[in-house]
């Protein structure tokens, strides 16, 4: 269900803002989509996971607190990250 640490790597390695950087908003939105998408298609197969669907609404509620953030403090960088994930915002 969860996404590998080579997709994780990957993702990270698309996303950051320099080379040692893996926490920054823009890296924690991307790895969270990725996740999103891995659960939702578990979900579409296992369709009574309760706790797994809890635990989705959890990241979706997460994701959406950090664009919220990226959006109030850097505007640009927000339009970018939503553009290249394609989020509807």
């Amino acid at each position: 269900m969860s996404i590998t640490a080579e997709k994780k790597q990957e993702v990270i390695g698309a996303y950051r803002r320099d080379d040692q950087d893996t926490g920054s908003p823009e890296v924690q939105v991307a790895v969270l989509t990725a996740r999103i998408l891995e659960l939702t298609e578990h979900l579409k197969v296992h369709k009574h996971d309760y706790a797994s669907r809890r635990g989705l609404l959890q990241m979706v509620s997460k994701r959406t607190r950090l664009l919220r953030y990226l959006k109030n403090n850097n505007r640009q960088a927000y339009l970018d990250l939503i553009g290249r994930l394609g989020l509807r915002k």
